[in-house]
């Protein structure tokens, strides 16, 4: 019998990518806070899991350089935030603390999916070994 690793992983695989692609965009605006006119950006998480699922399902992949690369790229789920606070003269919108706790509170679910994941490829090993080691 073959073991589905799309069954025994479930979304965690695609959470993980999508995890990653939004600490890059909460470190950039970190970065970014003290830049005169940035806008912060955030990411629909929810939307580009969505995004990541959908394409893990369908299993596409580039087989030949040539080929256009189909890799999941959530650069639609980015979009500018809705400030919290109010201008302080620069035009910047960052708001550096909430800022360090979206990446604190993003790297804990990163950490989790991570946990799980590690946890079935465990359980796998023992499966495949008939329960030694």
């Amino acid at each position: 019998m073959a073991i589905s690793f799309d069954k025994a992983f479930g979304i965690h695989p695609a959470s993980l990518k999508v995890r990653a692609e939004n600490a890059e965009v909460i470190a950039s605006n970190i970065a970014n806070a003290d830049t005169p006119g940035y806008k912060a950006k955030g990411m629909d998480f929810q939307k580009a899991l969505e995004q990541a699922a959908s394409k893990q399902q369908t299993g596409m992949r580039k087989t030949h350089e040539k080929h256009f690369d189909v890799r999941t790229e959530f650069t639609s789920s980015v979009q500018f935030r809705v400030p919290d606070q109010p201008d302080t003269g620069d035009g910047n919108t960052v708001d550096a603390q909430m800022e360090r706790n979206l990446y604190l509170e993003n790297s804990m679910y990163y950490q989790a999916s991570l946990q799980f994941m590690n946890g079935k490829i465990k359980g796998l090993k023992k499966a495949i070994s008939g329960g030694q080691g």
